[in-house]
């Protein structure tokens, strides 16, 4: 057998024969054959997806001959010159599409690469690149504007839609309807707009209304209505799939969704852009994470149903459920695009490779749903801030006034009248300034003016506080241990527990001289008494010195009030020259039941101590006592002492209350609880919880056929390729530092299309 010779044109037919497939041909045999003839189907033992298959042929033999394109049975079918015609259950190809197939043919039907990828390599489809073709589907094309087309005789129209309307009437030989009277327009307008009839009053004054733009006024009033976006909404609400429970029988209801209604209501109402519309619910949060408004749009991802009884083995994919229905209901809203097709394959019509799919979803992979309390209407306290400040700033003004112009005259007038014998200033108790406070497990606590330690922020299951404190007391015989209310507290504590209690697992003292002269020691405690205790054994105050960290003082349920608890020393103590108190409280009785705002005293008196008695801080007992002498104060200890000395003058008493009133009124923002759909935040319980669900997963997995146990690899972040500028910015994970951010500041836009609109109000 003899091999024909190679034409001298066959390089130049072949190149030119690659360049035509790439730009028109795969993308035809992509849409229009491969779901039939390639990849995981193929009809007819005829196999497109390589150069080499489509050759071969089918059970009925060759269908292209390379370069001679009359001869070739595929043209014969797709011309439906011949039976079964092709595509079997799609309309014909376009003269374009079947003159450039016939022209690929004529040019040797020459591949670039495969249209499948070559399965040899079980990862390949997680790094899938579109092609050009691809990019130019149909759907994905910009909108062209298009004239109207130009009628005879057209009296009817009224704009560019009711001129398409008319010719298509003529050319089905139909006339417009009459035009219909006041009323009709009336109704129509009313239950088109805002879902309601007209009221008989509305009706009588549309009626009556001369003026020639009375429908035009009668629209931009019902637009104005809020009743217009609740009847428009609640279109946007069904695609959104909002409910207000997680959608099964057992399952808990959502109190706090509605927010996400009410968003949707006010953006219809308000006019929102729609790009804006669309970017708060896919990214509030990151966008614009101060305003309420844009946080209460997340609850779009989070409106989905949600299992709840779930066993461990179900968590994961669970998890991948609740992704799928964020981009599935993301692609069908928003894109017009059926996103969840790709989940466990290629999609069979839309350029959207599982690869992307998968991607995509890593997106949302931090997303949770969350109730977070939200100021709904900050300007509104703004303005009544302003208004107050406006009111605080003269009641400040004249206090400052008298403490820089009279308080010091007065003080100095007290202090040469003083009578140094007088026991006035003797005090039972003196509160520890507290030099070193810390918290082991990340509370943070804030030294009061009162001496008192504020715990805020994290409230850690178990934790310790270590604080350090230095004196020159002697003879010290009990210390006291302060767990005082606070306001930031659930009803007001004095613990930091969900219903307010605490729990005092062990407290310790260890004091050391100043002077280093001697080692540390550990302070025996006796004979320990408390304002209230939850009960006589495991809850005392007794059991918290017994060193099991698992009992110890708690005062459920005397919530709201100040408690104390004071320990003797079984013998006194106190250096010569000073003494360094190290005091441990440790929380270990139960979760979250840390005191939230101890203060700790120290006592000279002779035991039993009591629990109450007059308080006043180490240092001023240490500068009065130094004042019985002849020693004068240095300007430092006069302004401590002045400091002190005010809360005794009553003018000073006076004015200082109408500023705390004042303080006290001041305008506080009005919180409220909405469910969003975000991360960094505490998620919503459910019946899982107690097995350990963990609501999220870090990373997200390529998955082979959508199925969790035979994961390919983690996904990174990414969007669809067909949707971007190039395959490669699809993937946030292969842009620089400088384009991500660029990226965010623009959030992807390009220039809109012409004709293209946010609004059509």
């Amino acid at each position: 057998m003899v091999a024909e010779p190679v034409s001298p044109e066959h390089a130049a037919r072949m190149k030119a024969g690659v360049e035509l497939f790439q730009r028109e041909v795969r993308g035809i045999l992509v849409g229009r054959c491969l779901l039939c003839h390639g990849g995981e189907s193929v009809e007819g033992e005829f196999d497109l997806s390589t150069r080499e298959a489509l050759l071969k042929g089918g059970s009925e033999g060759p269908a292209v001959k390379p370069g001679k394109s009359a001869e070739s049975r595929l043209v014969r079918l797709i011309t439906h010159e011949e039976e079964p015609t092709m595509p079997q259950d799609g309309a014909k190809l376009t003269e374009p599409a079947i003159a450039a197939i016939r022209r690929w043919i004529d040019l040797g039907a020459p591949y670039d690469k495969p249209l499948v990828a070559e399965t040899n390599d079980p990862l390949a489809w997680t790094n899938r690149r579109i092609d050009e073709s691809a990019r130019q589907f149909w759907s994905l094309q910009p909108l062209q504007s298009v004239e109207p087309p130009q009628v005879a005789d057209d009296a009817w129209s009224r704009g560019a839609i009711d001129q398409f309307i008319v010719a298509g009437q003529q050319a089905k030989q139909l006339t417009p309807n009459r035009l219909a009277d006041r009323r009709t327009l009336l109704r129509r307008a009313y239950f088109d707009l805002i879902g309601l009839p007209p009221t008989p009053e509305e009706t009588a004054a549309f009626l009556n209304d001369t003026d020639p733009r009375a429908y035009e006024k009668l629209i931009d009033r019902l637009l104005e209505s809020p009743h217009y976006g609740e009847r428009w909404g609640r279109h946007w609400l069904d695609v959104a799939r909002f409910a207000e429970s997680h959608g099964f029988e057992q399952d808990y209801d959502r109190p706090h969704a509605y927010h996400y209604r009410d968003f949707v209501i006010r953006a219809l109402n308000d006019d929102m852009p729609y790009d804006q519309f669309v970017r708060w619910q896919l990214a509030g949060d990151e966008i614009a994470p101060d305003n309420p408004l844009a946080m209460m749009a997340t609850g779009f991802l989070g409106a989905g149903v949600f299992p709840t009884q779930l066993t461990e083995k179900e968590f994961e994919p669970a998890r991948y459920d609740e992704l799928d229905d964020m981009v599935s209901t993301m692609g069908t809203s928003m894109l017009g695009l059926t996103v969840g097709c790709a989940r466990c394959h290629d999609h069979k019509f839309d350029p959207v490779p599982m690869a992307d799919y998968y991607r995509l979803i890593a997106t949302f992979a931090t997303t949770i749903r969350s109730n977070i309390e939200l100021e709904l209407d900050p300007e509104a306290t703004r303005e009544a801030l302003a208004a107050w400040q406006r009111e605080h700033e003269p009641l400040a003004a004249e206090l400052a006034k008298f403490e820089r112009e009279q308080l010091p005259a007065r003080f100095d007038a007290w202090l040469a009248d003083r009578d140094k014998e007088s026991s006035e200033f003797t005090a039972d108790w003196m509160v520890l300034d507290l030099s070193e406070f810390k918290s082991r497990d990340g509370t943070t606590l804030t030294k009061l003016a009162d001496g008192s330690l504020l715990a805020s922020g994290k409230n850690p299951d178990f934790d310790q506080y270590t604080l350090t404190a230095t004196t020159q007391l002697r003879n010290i015989t009990a210390i006291r241990l302060e767990a005082l209310a606070h306001d930031s507290f659930v009803k007001g504590g004095p613990g930091r527990a969900s219903n307010g209690n605490m729990g005092l697992g062990n407290f310790t003292v260890r004091i050391e001289p100043l002077s280093g002269s001697e080692a540390a020691q550990t302070i025996k405690l006796v004979d320990p008494r408390a304002t209230f205790q939850q009960n006589t054994g495991n809850l005392s105050i007794a059991a918290s010195i017994d060193d099991n960290p698992k009992t110890g003082w708690a005062v459920d349920p005397q919530f709201g009030k100040d408690h104390a608890a004071v320990f003797h020393a079984e013998q006194p103590f106190g250096f010569d020259g000073g003494t360094k108190l190290t005091i441990t409280l440790q929380f270990n009785v139960n979760n979250q039941h840390n005191i939230g705002r101890p203060r700790l005293s120290l006592s000279t008196a002779p035991a039993p101590v009591g629990l109450d008695g007059k308080s006043e801080s180490q240092a001023v007992v240490e500068l009065l006592r130094l004042l019985d002498g002849d020693a004068r104060p240095t300007a430092e200890q006069r302004e401590k002492l002045i400091a002190w000395y005010r809360t005794l003058d009553p003018e000073w008493r006076k004015l200082q209350q109408r500023v705390a009133d004042h303080l006290a009124a001041k305008p506080q923002p009005k919180m409220t609880t909405v469910m969003v759909a975000s991360e960094g935040f505490k998620p919503i319980p459910h019946h899982a919880d107690g097995r350990g669900f963990p609501h999220f997963y870090k990373e997200t997995f390529f998955l082979q056929r959508g199925d969790v146990n035979q994961k390919q690899g983690v996904a990174p972040t990414g969007f669809l390729q067909a949707l971007m500028r190039s395959p490669e910015s699809a993937s946030a994970s292969e842009l620089s530092t400088a384009e991500r951010l660029s990226a965010k500041v623009s959030h992807w836009q390009v220039e809109p299309p012409e004709g293209w609109r946010t609004s059509y109000r």
